[in-house]
């Protein structure tokens, strides 16, 4: 596998990663910063109104925020949002030389009268970007009359590819770093395990879902499996039990020892 070959894959699983994702920035930037319990994407479950149209959201470079409650996930935001509408500037400067200006899928750039493409926002910009990335719609196409005419696109050079790459690993990193899905391991230590006292684990990774284990090992109560490591362990599917049970101030455990 060549290195450009690697290069397009992971560009193009970075800029999937980001649209995933940019509804859970969309909310963190309306929620107010959280500690380390709850996890960000089960605080959001719980919420009623989390229901976002992501791609109909103007996007945060163009959009007045009067009153963010976080403004940390803002700057992140329009980072790189800022980040990605600049890349698909200079990608079509080398990629749609011979694009007609009536094509739709042109990138239009930014003026002192417009935005421009920017405004269709992050999606559309990662979307096209990562068009341009696998070499789309390269090739002549029939017009009308069944003649072939000029490709829209040229193919990127691997020095744009190179930056296309950069750019989209940085901002992926930026934001699952952001959401709290980057890979690490938290400790809470201010709620300790509703069975044993036990010091929970707050586990993240951008390829998996938050999980949460306990300190303690095999002697914990807890109704969940054990990990690999001997650990209790709350995946994705079991964490709304554990946050009713922190709820009740440890009353689990102090009921299962009376009992």
């Amino acid at each position: 596998m060549t290195s450009a070959t690697i290069a397009r894959r992971e560009t193009v699983e970075a800029l999937r990663t980001i649209r995933e994702l940019w509804g859970e920035l969309l909310l963190a930037i309306e929620t107010p910063p959280a500690d380390v319990w709850p996890p960000r994407q089960l605080a959001h479950t719980m919420r009623d109104d989390d229901a976002l149209l992501v791609e109909t959201r103007a996007p945060l470079v163009l959009r007045e925020h009067p009153a963010p409650l976080n403004l940390r996930a803002l700057d992140t935001g329009r980072g790189i949002e800022g980040r990605l509408f600049d890349l698909a500037d200079v990608l079509a400067a080398q990629a749609q030389q011979q694009t007609p200006l009536s094509d739709p899928r042109r990138w239009m750039y930014r003026s002192d009268t417009s935005p421009g493409s920017r405004a269709y926002g992050l999606h559309w910009a990662a979307v096209w970007i990562e068009g341009r990335v696998l070499d789309e719609d390269t090739t002549p196409e029939p017009a009308l009359d069944g003649a072939l005419v000029e490709a829209p696109f040229a193919p990127v050079s691997e020095a744009l590819l190179r930056e296309a790459h950069s750019v989209a690993r940085w901002c992926e990193g930026r934001l699952l770093a952001e959401l709290g899905l980057d890979q690490r391991e938290t400790p809470v230590p201010d709620r300790p395990c509703p069975w044993c006292a036990g010091l929970l684990v707050l586990h993240t990774g951008p390829e998996q879902g938050p999980a949460v284990t306990c300190a303690t090992g095999p002697a914990c109560s807890a109704p969940v499996a054990l990990d690999s490591r001997g650990r209790r362990v709350w995946q994705w599917g079991d964490l709304l039990d554990l946050v009713a049970a922190l709820g009740t101030g440890g009353s689990v455990a102090v009921a299962q020892v009376a009992a």
